[in-house]
């Protein structure tokens, strides 16, 4: 894979899992992120950026001799985002466009973006839910996403930009953060480790669709290998509830969680499952890891 590739946050959770895959793969890859985030140790021929993705300068300087640009940076989760709406449009829209502007400037034409196939479409009408399913998005977060979205595909009619949009479910695995703002499986993980309390938000019945990290970072790699293009679907196409989920790790963990249901949030999805049979068929790609699967190696990698 003879390409040179910027991956902005590049070292968070999805980022290093990815960066590695890419240079494992032969890539040219730098990384732009936050210093602070690293997750694992600096990869040998890696060239590393530390800046804020609001600085555009810094951003500038790292587009140069890139032939590819995958964005996975989100200054925001859906509770966070709904709470200053004004610091994520700040954070996420106009930052992504300026990004825009920077790659149309500088004659780059390729774009991969990570959108958010758990918020985008809202509480839809059947599931699973298929690409052309209305965007109807219910908190802050979803609205930037399916914004940058339409932006991406303006600069595309417009400009000749080469997009691929994959809205991808909720991914979990190794190095994934459990501050218990976003990431259920290991933040149940982490608090019962801890022997905290874990907290529910409604009944427990809101499911949603896992994507182990492994089969993401797959799907990303292929697609760039391939030079795909579009909006794409990315999930495990299987739905577990919340309740579902917990009782699989206790089942694990060989512990019964203490737990606290709390007044259901206005934003929460009631139900997401992805209809991933447009990658399928593009990639020939498939999800290997199960949810069970899926969180024995989080559990193993959790202990240590």
């Amino acid at each position: 894979m003879n390409v040179r590739i910027l991956v902005l946050g590049g070292n968070g959770f999805i980022g290093s899992h990815l960066v590695e895959a890419l240079v494992a793969g032969g890539a040219r890859v730098r990384v732009l992120a936050k210093s602070g985030c690293q997750q694992i140790q600096p990869l040998h021929g890696v060239d590393y950026q530390y800046a804020d993705f609001a600085d555009s300068a810094s951003v500038a300087e790292a587009l140069v001799d890139v032939d590819i640009v995958v964005h996975l940076i989100s200054t925001t989760v859906p509770s966070t985002a709904n709470l200053d709406p004004v610091a994520d449009i700040h954070g996420n829209l106009l930052s992504t466009v300026r990004l825009l502007q920077q790659m149309r400037d500088m004659g780059i034409n390729r774009l991969v973006f990570l959108s958010s196939g758990g918020t985008v479409y809202g509480n839809t009408k059947y599931v699973p839910i298929p690409e052309h399913h209305e965007r109807n998005p219910l908190s802050s977060y979803g609205i930037v996403k399916v914004a940058i979205e339409n932006y991406i595909e303006m600069f595309g009619n417009q400009y000749g930009l080469r997009s691929l949009v994959l809205r991808v479910s909720n991914p979990y695995g190794p190095r994934q953060g459990h501050l218990g703002v976003q990431g259920v499986i290991p933040t149940f993980f982490q608090r019962i480790i801890a022997g905290d309390e874990i907290r529910i938000w409604g009944d427990g019945s809101n499911v949603r669709d896992y994507l182990y990290i492994s089969d993401l970072v797959s799907f990303i790699v292929q697609s760039i290998k391939k030079d795909l293009a579009g909006v794409y679907n990315v999930g495990s196409g299987q739905g577990a509830s919340l309740r579902e989920v917990l009782s699989l790790i206790e089942d694990i963990a060989g512990v019964t969680a203490k737990i606290q249901y709390l007044p259901p949030r206005g934003f929460d999805v009631k139900k997401v499952v992805l209809d991933i049979t447009k990658a399928r068929q593009a990639l020939n790609w498939e999800p290997e890891v199960s949810l069970r699967d899926g969180c024995e190696r989080y559990w193993k990698w959790a202990k240590g």
